[in-house]
């Protein structure tokens, strides 16, 4: 068992009945960028809507669920995840296009829905194609990337609340703001509409094409990263500060500052989620000391650090 577990021993004895698939003591470092961490005590796959919100509706109020996509912004820490993690498949991964309307499961990865806007003739939605991840972490951080976010584009969105009952929401009661939204954190998008506007094929992949080469220029794309640490504050950029308190290329451990761009993280390899965690806050204190401003992680940090390793 975890030694984070805080549940009788087989936490998965105390589940319901599920159609998708329980699976205990589950690698998650195996399914994040930066391929490390603990692993969850139990991980579930619903099969559908339907098998997720009866998950939710009859599981035990005292277990924690925790959801992740493909973990691309994602911190798993070394003593593992309590509870269950949920993590949406190809079952939640459906992408239809209507017009300049785009109607995807939560599942979905941005780069396969913006070509499949561009497929349609669809423009607006191209800046997704240079934003990794899934659409539902795209809505809860409300991610953006050369010049567009994603409350550019929601009309609305669908998600179940902690007790599986479903809550049709427009682009206001998502409250969108920089890099979050504001629906409650236990609740799980399941799907999004989205909507773009009439455009040409050919433009609209040259636009994807030049992301595609700003990316390939500017970030680490061959490194095992987590994508953007740390949130712009407001009228700097967050790399700009880092670079400006003397961090680029700085290590703890196996984790290093990017030299590429110093608001990347990176595993050589040998790094624990703990190095990872404690480069971000030396780098932190670092930029509080040089320039008196807090910065702010964008990289999702889940579970419970081993007994000695917190940061």
């Amino acid at each position: 068992m975890m030694s984070a577990a805080v549940y009788a021993e087989n936490l998965i004895d105390r589940l319901p009945p599920v159609r998708g698939r329980l699976s205990e003591n589950a690698s998650l470092a195996k399914v994040t960028w930066f391929g490390v961490g603990g692993p969850a005590e139990v991980l579930f796959k619903p099969t559908d809507e339907e098998d997720l919100a009866h998950f939710l509706k009859h599981k035990p109020a005292d277990v924690p669920v925790t959801v992740i996509g493909v973990g691309s912004n994602l911190l798993v820490r070394d003593g593992g995840v309590p509870g269950v993690v949920v993590r949406l498949g190809r079952e939640f991964a459906s992408i239809m296009v209507n017009k300049a309307d785009v109607i995807v499961g939560a599942g979905a990865l941005d780069g396969n829905v913006a070509v499949a806007a561009m497929q349609a003739n669809v423009s607006g939605l191209e800046f997704l194609s240079g934003v990794p991840g899934t659409v539902g972490g795209a809505l809860r951080m409300n991610a953006g990337a050369y010049g567009a976010e994603m409350k550019d584009i929601v009309v609305g969105a669908v998600a179940l609340d902690e007790h599986g009952e479903r809550h049709e929401l427009d682009a206001a009661q998502l409250g969108f703001s920089y890099r979050s939204s504001a629906v409650p954190a236990d609740w799980i998008f399941i799907e999004a509409h989205l909507r773009g506007h009439a455009g040409q094929a050919h433009d609209i992949q040259a636009r994807m094409d030049d992301i595609k080469l700003s990316r390939e220029d500017s970030q680490p794309l061959r490194t095992s990263t987590g994508g953007s640490t740390f949130k712009n504050p407001e009228g700097h950029k967050a790399w700009r500060l880092i670079d400006e308190a003397g961090c680029r290329g700085l290590r703890v451990g196996g984790a290093q500052v990017s030299e590429k761009h110093c608001n990347f993280l990176i595993n050589d390899g040998t790094a624990t989620a703990a190095d990872i965690e404690t480069l971000g806050e030396t780098v932190r204190t670092r930029v509080k000391e040089t320039s008196g401003i807090d910065l702010t992680w964008e990289i999702r940090r889940i579970g419970v650090p081993i007994e000695g390793d917190a940061p």
